[in-house]
C-alpha cells in the first residue's frame, strides 16, 4: 500500500499532457511561403489567417461575393485592384495542435503494480484516450496574374495594392454573417 501512495505522490508531480505538435498563432495575417506553412502547398508566398468560422464559409462567402455560381470557386478567382486583373485561389488548412495525456497511461500502470498482473500490454496506448487533439484552421491565398507569377512575392510591384485588398477581403469575411450581405456591397 505504501508502494502505491508513494507511486501516486510521484505521479502527481509529473505533468499530465505533453505537447507533440503546437499549431501556429496569427493574430491578424501572415505572409509566408506556401511550402514553409504546409507542405503539400505551393512555392508561392501566402496570404495566411486564422479562419474561425465553420469549415466551408469561405468558400460560400467567396462564392457569392464574386457571383461564381458553383465555377471555379477554389481557384482562379478574378478580381480588379487599380484596374488590373488578379486572380487568386485559397485553401482551407487544418493544423491541430496534438499533445499525450500521460494521466489515464500512468494511472493504469499503477493500477497493473497494485493489481500485480502480468499482461501490461492490455492497459497501454489506446490513442483515442491518449491523445489529444484541438482544430485549428487557416485560410491561405495566393494571388498572381497573367504579369506577375507570384503577387505576393518581396519584389512584386503589386504587393502593396494587392495586400490591401486581401486585408480588406479578410476583414469583410470575418465581419459578414449572412453572405447574402456581400452581393449588395459590390
Amino acid at each position: 500500500m505504501r508502494n502505491i501512495l508513494l507511486a501516486l505522490f510521484v505521479l502527481s508531480l509529473v505533468p499530465s499532457c505533453i505537447p507533440l505538435r503546437i499549431a501556429p498563432q496569427i493574430d491578424d495575417y501572415k505572409l509566408i511561403r506556401g511550402k514553409k506553412f504546409k507542405r503539400n502547398l505551393s512555392e508561392r508566398q501566402m496570404f495566411v489567417f486564422e479562419d474561425p468560422k465553420q469549415a466551408e464559409q469561405l468558400y460560400s462567402f467567396i462564392n457569392k461575393k464574386f457571383n461564381l455560381k458553383n465555377e471555379n470557386v477554389y481557384d482562379d478567382v478574378p478580381f480588379v485592384v487599380d484596374g488590373k486583373q488578379y486572380f487568386f485561389a485559397f485553401y482551407e488548412i487544418e493544423i491541430p495542435d496534438k499533445a499525450l495525456n500521460l494521466g489515464p497511461l500512468l494511472v493504469d500502470l499503477v493500477l497493473n503494480m497494485a493489481l500485480e498482473h502480468e499482461a501490461p500490454e492490455l492497459y497501454l496506448a489506446d490513442e483515442s484516450r491518449d491523445i489529444i487533439r484541438t482544430e485549428n484552421w487557416y485560410v491561405a491565398i495566393e494571388v498572381y496574374s497573367d504579369l506577375e507569377k507570384d503577387c505576393l512575392a518581396k519584389g512584386s510591384l503589386s504587393r502593396e495594392a494587392v495586400l490591401k485588398y486581401l486585408r480588406d477581403l479578410k476583414n469583410e469575411y470575418l465581419a459578414t454573417n449572412n453572405y447574402n450581405e456581400t452581393v449588395f456591397k459590390n
